[in-house]
């Protein structure tokens, strides 16, 4: 592994939720450290003191904020959604005290509809999502979503479905590469990161990690590499979005999650790029505001907002948090709650919206 792969390991990896300092990879201990865990948890937990209440973890991941839900929420169940089979193994045993509370479902967090009818569940009380790349999926070398060490492309959240990291490089023409790189990884050199990949390739195609990180660290100008941390962290980002189509996802599955709410429901979106916080902020700002045409002099009730917006702007982690945690320094949390039935309304149930939803 190339030595500056380790000595910048720390530094770029700040803003990928995990805390690296104890437990061993696949282990559900105290290595994950979830984000923000206590204002999730105070921002759902009003909507979720009725027997019966059901909370969506769109995200379970290992599970650290679902257990932080159940334990502060005693009359609340759980339905943990994630398409990582591995990360619902782990968050299983992390949460099998909690015994038919809980509720686990392999599927994309788009697919929260499907999931919910599957149950039989009308509507739901709260919705948390916790997006970008988890814990597990950072400190398993061979999921290759981690530059600082040299392991396979291959980036995918669930590894039994879908093209890999590597595919995307060998086979996408210049003109799609520069598109990735540009919109989701908000790459300015992307034409020459592009150009390097296309050029390479034919020489021999790409499998594993360092290989590309030192591409993109000779095609960067040497002044941008002198700030910032290791230039290749938005190409890894780029190629991991687009990989697992995170944005198309992200952009379905927010309106769906305000949909799947029961008047007085609440969701809460973790985010940790700017690409993300749009999306969330596009669709709860929407909500929350009135859709009646300029002038109308009366607004109809159809056009009064659906949505209560419950933090003001992003709000970010404390100044402690980012000192224990520096990991957490990107994430921007948004929430709203369901004021009112209507526009956007998955059809929910009087009996769920009075938290009875099952």
């Amino acid at each position: 592994m190339p030595e500056h792969l380790d000595r910048e390991r720390d530094h770029d990896r700040a803003g990928e939720h995990v805390d690296d300092t104890a437990g061993r990879p696949g282990t559900p201990g105290p290595r994950h450290v979830p984000v923000m865990l206590d204002r999730c948890v105070d921002l759902l937990a009003p909507a979720l003191d009725a027997d019966g209440a059901v909370v969506v973890d769109a995200t379970v991941g290992l599970g650290g904020h679902s257990e932080a839900l159940l334990r502060s929420c005693p009359r609340a169940r759980l339905v943990g959604i994630d398409r990582d089979p591995q990360a619902l193994e782990l968050a299983a045993r992390r949460l099998a005290g909690f015994g038919e509370r809980v509720r686990l479902v392999r599927a994309v967090y788009d697919e929260l509809p499907g999931v919910l009818a599957d149950l039989g569940i009308d509507a739901v009380r709260g919705v948390l999502m916790d997006l970008g790349v988890s814990s597990l999926q950072l400190d398993e070398a061979e999921r290759g979503f981690a530059y600082a060490v040299d392991a396979p492309l291959d980036m995918r959240m669930d590894p039994t479905a879908g093209i890999t990291a590597a595919e995307v490089l060998n086979t996408y023409p210049v003109g799609d590469l520069v598109r990735v790189l540009r919109e989701y990884g908000e790459e300015r050199f992307a034409p020459r990161i592009a150009r390097a990949v296309v050029r390479e390739r034919a020489r021999s195609p790409f499998t594993t990690s360092a290989r590309l990180v030192e591409l993109v660290r000779d095609a960067v100008p040497a002044p941008a590499r002198r700030t910032g941390g290791n230039p290749a962290k938005r190409t890894f980002q780029a190629l991991r979005i687009e990989v697992n189509g995170e944005l198309e996802v992200l952009a379905r599955a927010v309106p769906r999650a305000v949909a799947a709410l029961a008047v007085g429901g609440r969701v809460a979106v973790l985010s940790y790029h700017s690409l993300e916080d749009r999306i969330v902020k596009r669709t709860l700002v929407a909500g929350a505001r009135s859709s009646a045409p300029a002038g109308l002099p009366v607004e109809l009730p159809e056009h009064a907002p659906y949505l209560r917006l419950l933090t003001r702007g992003a709000e970010q982690p404390a100044a402690d948090e980012t000192a224990a945690n520096p990991r957490a320094a990107s994430a921007r949390l948004r929430a709203a709650e369901r004021v009112r039935a209507g526009r956007g309304d998955a059809g929910g149930g009087a009996r769920a919206a009075k938290g009875d939803a099952a």
